[in-house]
Parts: C-alpha cells; structure tokens; sequence
C-alpha cells in the first residue's frame, strides 16, 4: 500500500497539469463514495455543487463543482477525454494557458447554467469536469481541427471529426430530462471556440486565471531573506579603469529564447519561415 501511495506522489510531484487533475479528481471521488457509503447516503452538499439557488451564499462553488462525479462512468469517461484533450493542447500551448481555458470553461458554463436556471427555470444543480474538459477540447480543435489522432480499434481520425461528435450527442441529447447538463456542455464547446479566436488575434484570457493562482501560490510560498554578499572591485592602477565584467547572453541562444517564448505564447505554426529555418539550424 505505502509504494502505491508513494506512486501517487511521484506521479503528482513529476506529471504535468493534466495528471495532477486527474489524481485530485479521483481522490475526491473516493473520498465522496466512501462518505456517501457510511456516512451520508447520496447528495453533494450545497457548499460543493453548484444550486443556482444558493450560489449567492457559496460563490466558489462556479469552480468546486468542477471536482465532483457522481459515478465511475462519469468520472472515468471525463478523466479519459481531459487526458486526450489536455496532452494535445500542450503540444502548442503553455501549462498556464491549458490551466486557464480550463478553468474559464468551467466558470463561463456555471454561469450560463445559473442564468438558465433563472430565466427558464430549469436545473437543480450541476457538478463534473465535463465542461472544463469540453472547452479545452475545442480550444485545440479550433486550433488545428486536421490534427490526426490515432485511435485504438479504429486507426488515425482527424480531431474535428472526433470534437464534432461529442458535440453531436449533446445536441441529440438537449431533449433528454438532462438536457441543462449538455447546454453547459455546448457553452463550454462555445466558451472554447472564442478563446481560442481570441488567442490567435492576441488577447489571451487566461492571465486572469494565471493571475489568481500566481497570487495563492506566492501567499503561501515562506518568502527567502536576501543575502548581501561583499563584492570586491578590482581596478586597473595604471588606467584606474575597471575591467570589463559584464557577461552578455550569447545573441544565438538570446533568439533561440525568443523564438521558444513565442512558441509558448502562440504554438510552433505562428514562427516566421527565417524563424523555423534558424530553430533547425540551431539544433544541430
């Protein structure tokens, strides 16, 4: 049992955003079923989920609801699409970027299910990563839809093809009793279009988000005294000039930092034809 666990905390300590999501999913999962097993019966409290009726008095919950499933089916289907979704928006985007078109979709579906709920009356109460990994899935098929994946079974699909089906059983599945559950879905799929759009016209929304979690991060990270250090000067006693001290970054490797962060910011397919050519040549 202890080397599973410490698996666990390697996998959370080594992997990427997507496998720390996952990992914490699962973990309230477990906790949740078990609770519900021996302790509660079934219900998510209204301080988790998200009841429009009450989100007023618990305004975290446009996020929290994100981290709840109420079967294996459900958490398992999810894990798997945000698994999928989140290594194929890494390939272009930066950690920050996934973290935040994640968040935002999640949020932007909350909020378009409390506005339903109130103009229409329909829905109780919301909870799953479906949304959040729905906006991430678009966001990168909007990106490049004709990214081809392989899929097992069934060999190489282009992306688009695969996206437009998840959007195409929401569709069918808006008359169903559940159908408040796809339109978050579908705003979510909306949600992440328009990022994307945005992005690529150079206004990135996830610096909110990155914002907000820089802040906590930097709360309660134990802030470090800074040293002082005696620096001695050495001067030339015929010139009374000092020597030359300052070391510059190489200019080769200043653009190959540069050309990386643009990378980072708008994905390899934004890099100038000169740019490509110098990458390659650098990395020889």
């Amino acid at each position: 049992m202890s080397r599973i666990w410490n698996d666990i905390k390697n996998e959370y300590a080594l992997g990427g955003p997507e496998t720390r999501l996952i990992i914490v999913n699962v973990a309230i999962f477990i906790v949740s079923a078990l609770y519900f097993a021996f302790v509660a019966g079934s219900g998510f409290p209204d301080w988790l989920a998200l009841r429009p009726g009450v989100v007023l008095y618990y305004p975290w919950t446009i996020v929290t609801y994100s981290f709840l499933h109420a079967n294996f089916m459900h958490i398992l289907s999810n894990m798997l699409v945000l698994n999928f979704s989140s290594r194929l928006f890494r390939t272009y985007f930066s950690i920050k970027q996934f973290l935040g078109v994640y968040f935002l979709g999640a949020i932007f579906a909350a909020l378009v299910y409390i506005a339903n709920y109130y103009i229409f009356g329909a829905g109780s109460g919301l909870i799953g990563a479906s949304a959040a990994v729905m906006a991430v899935l678009v966001a990168i098929t909007t990106y490049n839809p004709t990214m081809e994946v392989r899929l097992l079974l069934i060999g190489n699909v282009k992306l688009w093809i695969i996206t437009g089906f998840l959007i195409f059983l929401d569709l069918i599945s808006i008359p169903a009793e559940s159908s408040v559950s796809h339109l978050s879905h579908l705003s979510a799929a909306l949600f992440g279009f328009v990022y994307m759009k945005m992005l690529q016209n150079g206004t990135d929304m996830s610096v909110a988000v990155t914002s907000v979690i820089d802040f906590f991060t930097n709360l309660f990270k134990p802030r470090q005294k800074t040293r002082f250090k005696a620096v001695h000067r050495n001067f030339d006693k015929k010139t009374q000039t000092r020597p030359a001290s300052v070391v510059t970054k190489d200019r080769t490797q200043q653009q190959i930092d540069e050309i990386l962060d643009k990378i980072s910011r708008s994905g390899y397919d934004s890099l100038t034809k000169e740019e490509k050519d110098f990458l390659f040549r650098a990395g020889k």
